[in-house]
């Protein structure tokens, strides 16, 4: 019995990660860093400290809508794999996101 309690401790214990909360900073008309690995589960938030509003934008992915300056949307990564995203008023702004 005492075995069986120890083992179900040990699974419990190893049983999964806490999930990570990342940041990303628009600023300077860029997203920094400008790729960022995460695990499933992760939550992502992107900050706008910029003067003016940017949209994080990955087709197919997420879509986050016009973010005002001082603010901020989250996203939690989900399935694996590679999302590259831009900001829509200024495609030039790109980043990436690896979801592993």
């Amino acid at each position: 019995m005492r075995a069986a309690l120890c083992a179900f401790a040990l699974v419990v214990a190893c049983g999964s990660a806490a999930a990570a909360t990342h940041v990303v900073t628009i600023e300077g008309m860029k997203f920094e860093p400008g790729e960022l690995t995460v695990h499933r589960g992760d939550r992502i938030t992107w900050t706008n400290k910029d003067l003016v509003p940017h949209t994080v934008t990955a087709a197919g992915a997420f879509n986050s809508g016009a973010i005002a300056p001082g603010k901020s949307w989250s996203w939690l990564a989900g399935a694996p794999g590679a999302h590259d995203y831009v900001c829509t008023y200024h495609p030039t702004m790109k980043a990436r996101v690896v979801v592993q």
